[in-house]
């Protein structure tokens, strides 16, 4: 499935030339021409970027991007402010509120797109998990696949390597056996609960004396802790 995107801009001309020109690069389109009604669609549809004009009628730009970002629905969706208010101060309030960018009316659809494409890829870059993570004397290396302990290397699985990783980018954060499964497997991997366990187990039994880094937290699920 492409890509959706939310235009809310009061110009109906505008609208259309943005659906136009976005169906064309294969995006979906939303349009709302009222902040009221785009907050609605950004909630209900939950878009990959939206579009947000800032001179409204009613609730106008700054407001509806307060609420985006404001709620935890839509918080994470970027906004690309799209308006005639290019004043220096308007931009800086613009970013200062969340938007990703901000782009002055008239604006070239080349340019538009250009800038489209750069928040999805500034995203897809934000998503990547780091190649090293190190959470006191343990280190994590996903792109040779290593692990150590005060530069001494563990063998582990690969299950064990990512149940391991996900634990230590979440340093003292409780994880359930569910989060556990879909951190380290994904969801849509078959796994029961009990896999997990036996997998603590068999890393906690490879880090011997350090095995109290990975800590049962009864009833709930389990965590790293950094000071064991």
């Amino acid at each position: 499935m492409g890509r959706r995107i939310l235009a809310i801009d009061d110009e109906k001309d505008i609208l259309e030339l943005l659906k136009y020109n976005l169906e064309r690069e294969g995006y979906g389109v939303l349009t709302a021409q009222t902040g009221e009604r785009g907050f609605e669609l950004a909630k209900a549809k939950k878009p990959d970027l939206i579009l947000l004009d800032l001179m409204l009628p009613g609730v106008d730009g700054f407001e509806i991007c307060k609420l985006l970002k404001n709620s935890p629905d839509t918080r994470a969706i970027p906004i690309l402010m799209l308006t005639a208010k290019n004043s220096e101060t308007d931009q800086v309030l613009g970013i200062e509120l969340g938007a990703a960018d901000y782009l002055a009316k008239p604006f070239g659809v080349k340019v538009l797109l250009a800038r489209i494409k750069n928040i999805f890829r500034n995203k897809e870059n934000d998503q990547e998990p780091p190649k090293v993570i190190r959470a006191g004397d343990f280190v994590i290396d996903r792109a040779r696949r290593r692990f150590t302990i005060k530069d001494r290397p563990y063998e582990l699985t690969k299950l064990e390597f990512n149940i391991l990783g996900f634990l230590m980018e979440n340093p003292d954060r409780v994880f359930s056996r569910d989060e556990l499964l879909s951190g380290a497997w994904g969801t849509e991997a078959f796994v029961v609960d009990r896999t997990v366990d036996a997998h603590i187990r068999s890393i906690r039994k490879k880090l011997g004396s350090c095995r109290g880094a990975i800590e049962t937290v009864r009833g709930t699920g389990y965590r790293f802790n950094r000071e064991p």
